[in-house]
């Protein structure tokens, strides 16, 4: 639910929250818990939950959170290096916050998926 979600809360201002960039789609923040040097969370400032009840209008949200997510990797300096995206979508995936957002990590080595 909107109301309750700690993503929701940040961006309206009733919960505090370091954004280091806003725009009409998205906004970043820096993930509490980083799991890399670099860890920022990419969140649409609509909540959506799962990517199964995506619509063609979101479409354009979603490029926008990409294009964030390179915009950032370069202002954080791993652009060059290299840096993962991650979307988790579900308990099984490890989604703890209920609204959608794209996990940056990078800014050290991240070895490989498999």
């Amino acid at each position: 639910m909107a109301e309750e979600c700690i993503f929701c809360g940040i961006r309206s201002g009733e919960i505090p929250g370091d954004i280091l960039h806003s725009d009409d789609s998205c906004f970043v923040v820096r993930d509490i818990a980083p799991k890399a040097a670099v860890h920022l969370l990419i969140i649409p400032n609509q909540h959506f939950t799962h990517l199964t009840g995506i619509t063609p209008d979101f479409y354009g949200v979603l490029g926008d959170m990409f294009t964030a997510a390179k915009d950032m990797a370069k202002r954080e300096g791993v652009i060059g290096s290299g840096y993962r995206l991650i979307v988790n979508q579900g308990d099984d995936a490890g989604q703890q916050v209920a609204h959608l957002h794209l996990h940056l990590l990078g800014g050290e080595p991240l070895g490989g998926m498999g």
